[in-house]
């Protein structure tokens, strides 16, 4: 048997090694030094409103104009490079929240995976220091215009802090856009089925989801306590990471789904008066008036997934940005769940989704774009095309939303114009040469 795990270990390690060998990442771009006027596109500013005919100028690795290109102010003359990008679509670049994202390599190779620690309560441990710039996934997620990442752990109770990067830098200080901007805590799972199901059974499920949240109870008592106390003889490293989150310094990430999950949780969370997102949230459609009165966004679970419940409709996944986004809730979309890391090239398509389902188009954009800004905390730097902010944009040959027409022509992160080149280009580029070598025509 130990043979076997053996030879299939060295296999794994192989395939690696020849991914890696012969497929190159692209090169870091160089900080922007000429100015560029993106000129004729129709932009999508990301905050709902459209410019048919755009003049948007990137300088200084800043968005400097915003404008229509028919207004008689703009001066072309100013900027160094003018593109000309009539017919063609601007975005702002889309944010994937909640992702494995630089934490993961290849999922069934443990050596590749470094997004949870062992133990429950780990606030302490940062997904900042673990992030890989090298990863060969970015360069593939970039291609389809998510050019920023929140890398967050997953394991655990408390599972530490995430940070939000650029996909793009030598390292994770180069690519760093905010750092350790919450805590991710996964709270205790209750799944009681029908009434029929056996009464022992049930109470044994109530009573260990009742202990588990008096074990977080506790601990986040312990943590504020802690907080309160000018001197301590010694540092406990895991109450320090938590004062960040009491002085709402960082946001409460709470993963939970059903009904009765949220609902304590929120009233949990009262006691301490927190920054709190909620994360997945499944049935949270069912308390959107709670949430709405506490003014708590929703990072959405997947929204190509199949329904959680038995009696629930087959296309509720579907409908569920609609629903909350006709509450008043601030949505964010989000790709968590299996094949996470690669599956992140999909969010606009979860976008598209969304407005075959009954969200307004530049509403659906908003998703994946400055409503996730502001549930991160960096709208004051990304997530719309706006005079002032980071020029982290792309332009795409047609809709972005729609995985037939994204096709993206250029991409800017902070101004620097990036290789939109991938493993998946390169390989795609190698093999229909060979075929062409012995005839075969597209």
């Amino acid at each position: 048997m130990n043979a076997i795990l053996w030879k299939s270990n060295l296999l794994l390690l192989a395939l690696l090694s020849t991914f890696l060998v012969n497929a190159q990442l692209p090169k870091p771009a160089s900080e922007q030094k000429q100015s560029i006027l993106l000129l004729g596109a129709t932009a999508h500013l990301g905050n709902g409103d459209v410019i048919p005919r755009s003049a948007i100028g990137l300088r200084d690795g800043k968005i400097d104009l915003v404008m229509a290109a028919i207004d008689a102010r703009m001066d072309s003359t100013k900027y160094d490079t003018i593109i000309h990008l009539e017919g063609k679509q601007l975005y702002p670049g889309f944010i994937a929240p909640n992702s494995r994202l630089g934490l993961v390599e290849i999922d069934a190779v443990r050596a590749s995976r470094d997004f949870d620690d062992v133990g429950e309560m780990n606030p302490h441990v940062r997904s900042l220091i673990a992030y890989n710039t090298e990863s060969r996934i970015s360069p593939t997620v970039r291609s389809n215009g998510v050019l920023m990442a929140q890398a967050a752990p997953k394991g655990g109770r408390i599972s530490g802090s995430s940070s939000v990067f650029n996909l793009e830098g030598w390292n994770w200080e180069d690519a760093a856009l905010k750092v350790d901007d919450g805590i991710h805590l996964n709270w205790p799972n209750i799944y009681l089925k029908n009434s029929w199901e056996d009464e022992k059974k049930r109470a044994k499920i109530e009573e260990n989801y009742r202990s588990e949240i008096k074990q977080l109870k506790d601990f986040f008592k312990q943590a504020n306590a802690y907080r309160k106390v000018d001197f301590h003889l010694e540092k406990n490293i895991r109450f320090e990471a938590m004062k960040p989150v009491f002085e709402k310094k960082a946001k409460l990430y709470l993963h939970a789904e059903r009904v009765q999950e949220i609902t304590d949780a929120i009233y949990f969370f009262d006691e301490f008066d927190l920054d709190v997102v909620l994360v997945g949230g499944n049935e949270a459609n069912l308390v959107s008036d709670l949430l709405k009165d506490r003014n708590i966004p929703v990072l959405l679970r997947r929204v190509h997934s199949l329904p959680m419940n038995e009696d629930d409709a087959v296309d509720l996944p579907y409908r569920l940005p609609s629903i909350l986004h006709e509450k008043g809730i601030l949505v964010g979309l989000q790709n968590s769940g299996s094949l996470e890391a690669m599956g992140t090239r999909n969010l606009p398509f979860y976008a598209g989704t969304a407005i075959a389902y009954g969200v307004e188009k530049e509403a659906a954009l908003s998703m994946i774009t400055l409503n996730t800004a502001k549930i991160l905390g960096i709208d004051s730097l990304v997530g719309s095309i706006e005079v002032g902010k980071e020029a982290t944009l792309f332009i795409s040959e047609g809709d972005a939303l729609d995985m037939r027409t994204n096709q993206l022509l250029l991409a800017f992160i902070s101004g620097k114009k990036i290789d939109l080149d991938n493993p998946h280009k390169y390989l795609y580029k190698k093999y229909m040469k060979k075929y062409e070598e012995v005839g075969y025509k597209k």
